[in-house]
């Protein structure tokens, strides 16, 4: 600690203000907290992965150790046991550690390990959400959300914006683990600055839904390793500005890893380059995954597919040709074609029906969510 500027006593050099509040309420906490932790390790030999700084990894021999810091929660892994009871011991010897075993809770996720699986779910964090928004008795839904004919036509401002915005804001952590949300959720967000009672519909029909999945969750089984995504997006799918819906969702094998919902920033003057920008946003988180594994000693070597459904759109990421229905894309969106020539991707054509990432850019009837819920392997702990 150092006196702040201003307030320093010639007489007493070394005294400083006393705390009258914990650390955790000063701004600087958790950057000199993780420096602290990192500087440690990095002593025990621990190096920064490339592709995430906050993994660490420790090699020697055949023995490789991870640590994930997520500010005090902290994941060890490896493929000795003998070699994390010594590095928790190191730890514990500098740091105060509540070692729990096998992980159970992290980040306010529950991991139930079975006998095929880890399966991760949120089920307690939901209870209370219905909880505290008054609905752990309501009607379950099918779906998250009503289709475009299904929708409220009520537009008149709803009466408790402060409500509205408690209840959004508390499903953003729920959709971390629930990409059959992620759409609804996003489009709820929208209309967080002033809300409608046909928006306060939309949300109470999203808790109905948490409320007949409550239990579902993402597993996680073992499998091969090749990456693979699928790319989507809704032309115009706003009709108050015009902007498209972007969507894409990556698997390492059979497991769902990485996946986004996102407004495009601008309006798409065709459904060609709507999906282009989709294309360009999966391309770029591909990059970033294809990295990652390097880290754990399984480089990546074989192209990544990516799924899309728009033939002009796989035929401009191949060929980027600038004639007049494609010269006003910006420049930085044709990188795609420069990672399909180097190898690191590419781009596959699907059928609409097998488009996966149809389910993050647009709400679906009943049967056609359902399925592609099933697809991404979004189920309950009991199957």
């Amino acid at each position: 600690m150092k006196q702040p500027r201003g307030f320093e006593d010639a007489q007493h050099p070394t005294h400083v203000c006393k705390l009258r509040k914990s650390i955790y309420g000063l701004m600087q906490s958790p950057r000199q907290w993780f420096q602290k932790l990192t500087s440690f390790l990095l002593n025990l030999g621990f190096t920064f992965s490339k592709a995430d700084p906050s993994l660490l990894h420790l090699k020697q021999d055949d023995t490789s150790i991870f640590i994930l810091i997520y500010v005090d929660d902290i994941l060890v892994t490896s493929n000795n046991q003998v070699k994390i009871q010594q590095i928790l011991q190191s730890l514990n010897s500098a740091f105060s550690l509540k070692q729990l075993g096998d992980i159970s809770l992290y980040l306010g996720i529950q991991v139930i390990k079975t006998t095929s699986c880890y399966f991760l779910t949120q089920s307690h964090y939901a209870h209370d959400l219905l909880h505290n928004a008054g609905m752990s008795d309501c009607k379950p839904a099918p779906s998250p959300a009503p289709t475009k004919d299904q929708r409220s036509s009520d537009e008149r401002s709803f009466a408790d914006p402060q409500l509205f915005r408690k209840i959004a804001g508390s499903l953003e952590y729920l959709s971390i683990i629930r990409p059959d949300i992620a759409f609804a959720t996003n489009s709820i967000y929208q209309h967080m600055h002033n809300p409608r009672n046909c928006d306060y519909q939309a949300l109470k029909r999203l808790l109905r839904y948490v409320k007949g999945s409550i239990d579902y969750g993402l597993p996680l089984i073992t499998g091969a390793l090749n990456l693979s995504s699928y790319t989507d997006a809704d032309w115009a799918a706003n009709s108050t500005d015009r902007k498209s819906m972007s969507g894409y969702c990556t698997f390492l094998g059979p497991n769902l890893i990485s996946w986004s919902v996102k407004k495009q920033t601008t309006v798409a003057h065709s459904s060609t380059k709507a999906e282009y920008r989709s294309l360009a946003a999966a391309t770029s988180n591909i990059l970033w995954i294809r990295r990652l594994p390097t880290d754990l000693d399984v480089p990546t070597t074989s192209p990544t597919p990516i799924h899309c459904d728009n033939t002009s759109t796989i035929a401009l990421a191949n060929n980027p040709i600038f004639h007049a229905r494609t010269k006003h894309i910006e420049i930085d969106y044709h990188f795609i074609s420069d990672h399909i020539r180097q190898g690191n991707i590419w781009v596959d054509h699907v059928c609409t029906n097998d488009q996966l990432a149809d389910i993050l850019t647009k709400a679906l009837p009943i049967n056609r969510f359902q399925l592609l819920r099933s697809k991404l392997t979004i189920h309950s702990k009991n199957g």
